[in-house]
């Protein structure tokens, strides 16, 4: 066996050596820290390659639509689509979209122009065929490019409504210089009696209503507080509303008002009937006019209860209001007062009882006063049982009365069957705006056959709407569906939101539901909008329940559509149509389903590319620009924002 040589004692010793030698100079090890997690707000963010790529899509659909927007054939879609365009980009592209707004108020300065040129010239028309005219105002398109641009851009919304106050300033004036003498007086009484608010403060005062609902209440007060100068309806609304999120605010203003309205000398009993509002009939206004006829405003779907204002400020209106009304009233003659004697008089009887209850101090005086106007009123005007006006928003209407009655009451005098009919027709209003049964019975009273036919239409829809919104009673909505004297549209309409109310429950049912409503739909009319829009309700309530089911149907509502100059994507209502011999009843109910925005919001989720193209093959401007804005919203907005855009609409 080969020995292996072993270290001799030396080189042991220098080995050791050297070791403690290492050991010295080498620095102790530390032990190793685990590392510290990066926090939200430091740690870079990871960057998503197939989200940028959605954005980027986006913000190049948004950005083609406003260029191609310019050469637009409708003006108003011009001007709509820049300002929703720079609305959308806002957060991505500031400065782009800071222009888009400037171009969206030129388009809309040339479109209201327009507008004004061919409303007089439809004035003159009017007052040289019949003296007078009646004209019903468009949309105001500079107002909605100011109401979005402000949302963004405060002071870029107060550069655009200096434009706006100056162009109506103008326009007034240019206005009144050219009424001719019977213009002017048509101008005057319509002013007196409706108490129209200046166009400017009422766009201003708009503007900061939406501010407020949006949430943005410092934004709403400070673009509301220029408007706040004088007393009428709109200023004292948006007090109504502002007080539930700042009553100090809402207090101080209003106080301002009540003080002003004592020391001016305009202010007439109108002026007190507005401010009381706001303490005892909030969002609900009553004037009258020289001649005791009463004009009813309500701001608000519902009548809200009376504030719990301060007594100090119940005080101030008491005292303003005393102030106002014990003024000594001109001759007749010299009257230019906006409620005159007798409506000074209506005015009077309308608040004594809250003077009675608030201020006995001046009741006295008041009751005098009223006792002098007594020959200036007419007597049906004074009598509370027949002039509802004088109570109305303040004393609950009486249980007991019974409208239907007092309409069929007007049988005794009727002459033929058509003025039966009237009679009969003005008796089912009644019994439906009170849920009475016996509509349906009197709608059998009525000889003309196409006029009953209508009512029952109407009464049907009434029930359908009030099953669909307030009972949710499915078995109820499929009824009528079914069986009720219901249009292809309101048929469709009625199916697709039994699907939505079953979908979570019943799947399977609902789907069923569904397929009849596609049905209905494509019984509509090829050259009707409402075809395109039942189809739409119907993709809207796929997206919930079955995806392929739902482009597939996307499909067959492109071809629809660009058969249909006439729809828009944004026109979501239904219209219910009552013609008789003696009246016309229009009622438009919004439906949201049939808004494309929605349902190419759901698209753009699902598959952008898909939805692109289907907005792509859109021919006609509106219904694309409408779908390509949706889809880009999808993509870009917050979902904070975007999901509050949607309640909005809801």
């Amino acid at each position: 066996m080969t020995k292996q040589a072993r270290p001799s004692a030396a080189a042991l010793l220098l080995f050791a050596l050297a070791l403690q030698t290492l050991a010295q100079t080498t620095p102790p090890k530390q032990p190793q820290k685990t590392p510290a997690k990066t926090t939200p707000a430091t740690a870079p963010a990871e960057v998503d390659p197939l989200a940028e790529i959605r954005r980027t899509t986006a913000i190049s659909l948004v950005t083609s639509l406003a260029d191609e927007a310019r050469d637009f054939s409708s003006p108003v879609l011009r001007a709509r689509v820049q300002a929703r365009a720079a609305d959308v980009l806002w957060e991505t592209d500031t400065e782009r979209a800071r222009s888009l707004f400037r171009r969206a108020w030129d388009a809309a300065e040339s479109a209201d122009e327009a507008q004004e040129q061919r409303q007089e010239e439809e004035k003159k028309r009017q007052i040289a065929e019949r003296g007078y005219f009646s004209i019903r105002n468009g949309p105001s398109l500079r107002s909605e490019v100011v109401r979005l641009a402000a949302k963004r851009d405060r002071a870029l919304g107060e550069e655009f409504l200096t434009r706006l106050d100056e162009a109506a300033k103008e326009t007034a004036e240019r206005n009144e210089a050219a009424l001719k003498d019977a213009e002017r007086q048509q101008a005057a009484t319509n002013a007196a009696r409706e108490r129209e608010t200046p166009a400017a403060i009422r766009q201003r005062l708009g503007l900061a209503r939406q501010l407020l609902e949006d949430g943005d209440v410092e934004r709403a007060i400070q673009f509301a507080d220029p408007a706040l100068g004088a007393t009428n309806m709109e200023a004292v609304d948006f007090l109504s509303r502002l007080r539930p999120h700042n009553a100090t605010a809402a207090d101080e203003r209003y106080t301002a008002l009540v003080a002003r309205a004592a020391s001016d000398p305009a202010s007439d009993a109108n002026t007190v009937s507005i401010l009381s509002s706001y303490l005892f009939t909030p969002s609900f206004y009553i004037t009258f006019s020289p001649t005791a006829g009463a004009d009813s405003n309500r701001f608000n779907s519902t009548l809200l209860p009376p504030s719990d204002a301060p007594a100090r400020l119940r005080a101030a209106f008491f005292a303003s209001a005393a102030t106002v009304l014990l003024r000594p009233s001109p001759p007749p003659d010299q009257d230019r007062s906006t409620s005159g004697r007798a409506g000074t008089y209506l005015v009077i009887a309308r608040l004594l009882p809250l003077f009675e209850q608030h201020a006995p101090a001046s009741a006295p005086a008041l009751r005098q006063k009223l006792a002098s106007l007594v020959p200036d009123t007419p007597e049906d005007a004074r009598d509370a049982r027949r002039n509802s006006a004088l109570t109305r928003g303040l004393v609950p209407e009486d249980p007991n009365r019974d409208r239907v009655q007092e309409s069929l009451e007007r049988l005794k005098t009727a002459k033929d069957s058509a003025e039966r009919d009237a009679v009969y027709s003005d008796a089912v209003f009644d019994a439906v705006a009170k849920n009475d049964p016996r509509a349906a019975e009197l709608i059998d009273k009525i000889e003309d056959l196409d006029l009953k036919k209508q009512l029952r239409n109407y009464l049907d829809f009434e029930t359908l709407d009030d099953a669909v919104r307030e009972r949710k009673d499915v078995s109820e909505i499929l009824r009528l569906a079914r069986a009720g004297e219901l249009t292809s549209v309101q048929r469709a309409w009625a199916l697709t939101e039994a699907a939505r109310l079953l979908a979570k429950a019943e799947p399977g049912r609902a789907l069923e539901i569904l397929d009849e409503a596609a049905t209905e739909a494509r019984k509509i009319d090829a050259a009707s909008p409402e075809r395109v829009r039942a189809l739409v309700a119907v993709a809207t309530q796929y997206a919930a329940l079955d995806r392929p089911r739902m482009w597939e149907l996307m499909l067959e509502f492109v071809k629809a559509s660009n058969a249909v100059s006439e729809f828009t994507g944004e026109d979501a209502f239904i219209l219910v149509n009552l013609r008789t011999k003696f009246s016309t009843n229009v009622r438009s109910t919004s439906v949201e389903s049939f808004n494309i925005a929605n349902l190419f919001d759901a698209l753009a989720r699902e598959d952008l590319d898909r939805a692109v193209d289907l907005a792509r093959g859109l021919k006609h401007e509106h219904p694309r620009a409408a779908a390509t804005l949706a889809i880009a919203r999808a993509v870009l907005a917050p979902k904070g924002e975007e999901k509050a855009r949607r309640a909005d609409a809801r």
